[in-house]
């Protein structure tokens, strides 16, 4: 059995600009004779950027990861960074690559993001940074965890990789902490085929970014400090100021899909749809439910592959926890009983095909096809 539409049904489609669009973009590529090195595109994409997200200064990466790693080598990261085992593993990775020492922290139920609750016991005389992650998008708890970096001079670098174009009480969610990193993969509400972005408030941050994701070459030809090849390119860039003139209407049909999911779901026994929080200009970059397997009848894994079967291709979205990899589960603070509830939310979410592109019709089956699993 198929969907719908008679073809298998993915559980993310990447935005797409149209492809006349592109070929001319990628002629005026073409004639510059410029591909990367702080091309034109680049220049214009930091530059929306940096209006679209109200932002004081953008710099554009060749992915989130490197920009990530970035981001913890501007703020000076090292000692302990309490995170949360309840991300990709990116997150994560950016720590240790800056050698610096991950400390997980549980997080909270209704949002599964970070709980500022659970945060001081893990500060110690080595933590440097706090590095929370807007799950899904959904913005965390932003005032506590400023308050508590204040206290214990801290900084924070938030993890907003799922949150592009968010706004929390009317300010752009990338506007929160030291530094924030967004994510523009291919999988992304916006993206850049592969791509990345660090949003700031201090221009010097910027300047010094820009060196970094450039070998850490200085105006004057100098390295002061090593930097990696991170730069975005001139393709990529093209690509980003197309789908910036789209994003704003595929976030409009994500949410009229995500409504007719709701619709369908909330009544049924075992299921649990993530909701963004009040005050929140949503971006709806996934729909992501939770099963409850004594009330639904079955496990997420059961369901997962029973959606596989009828070619609904879904993600465990996050599972495993970061905390139970092998090159994480040493560490002290990786001990289950330390993370209850991350440990219980990975083992019961499942993120449900959602994208501009999916057809009313294809979002019913698929919920056809969850009731059906139950019986």
């Amino acid at each position: 059995m198929s969907g719908s539409s008679g073809k298998e049904i993915k559980v993310t489609q990447p935005l797409l600009p149209d492809l006349d669009d592109m070929d001319r973009m990628l002629e005026k590529i073409w004639n510059s004779r410029q591909l990367s090195n702080n091309g034109e595109m680049v220049q214009r994409l930091e530059a929306e950027l940096s209006r679209y997200l109200d932002a004081e200064a953008v710099s554009v990466f060749s992915n989130g990861t490197a920009a990530l790693q970035i981001a913890c080598r501007l703020l000076g990261l090292d000692g302990e960074v309490i995170t949360t085992p309840f991300t990709f593993a990116a997150t994560v990775n950016a720590i240790q690559w800056n050698h610096a020492v991950p400390v997980f922290c549980d997080i909270q139920e209704d949002t599964c993001n970070m709980d500022p609750g659970r945060i001081e016991p893990l500060i110690t005389e080595k933590t440097s940074a706090i590095l929370p992650v807007h799950v899904f998008g959904n913005p965390c708890d932003v005032d506590a965890i400023g308050d508590i970096a204040d206290r214990h001079g801290l900084k924070v670098l938030y993890d907003a990789a799922h949150a592009f174009g968010v706004r929390y009480r009317g300010k752009s969610l990338a506007s929160f902490g030291d530094v924030a990193m967004l994510s523009f993969h291919a999988t992304k509400v916006f993206n850049t085929i592969e791509g990345g972005a660090l949003v700031f408030s201090d221009p010097d941050l910027k300047r010094k970014a820009d060196e970094l994701r450039n070998f850490g070459l200085c105006g004057d030809g100098d390295i002061r400090e090593p930097g990696i090849n991170g730069k975005m390119n001139e393709v990529q860039a093209a690509m980003g100021l197309l789908l910036l003139k789209k994003v704003d209407a595929e976030i409009k049909r994500r949410k009229t899909i995500t409504q007719l999911y709701a619709e369908r779901l909330e009544d049924i026994p075992g299921v649990r749809l993530l909701h963004p929080a009040q005050d929140v200009d949503y971006n709806y970059p996934y729909l992501v439910v939770r099963i409850s397997e004594g009330e639904f009848g079955c496990s997420r894994d059961v369901l997962y592959k029973k959606l596989a079967e009828r070619n609904i291709f879904t993600r465990k979205y996050f599972y495993p926890l970061c905390s139970n990899f092998s090159c994480y589960r040493r560490l002290p603070s990786s001990e289950k009983e330390n993370l209850p509830v991350a440990n219980r939310i990975a083992d019961s979410v499942l993120a449900l095909p959602l994208y501009g592109a999916l057809s009313d019709r294809d979002a019913e089956f698929i919920c056809d096809q969850v009731e059906q699993a139950r019986r």
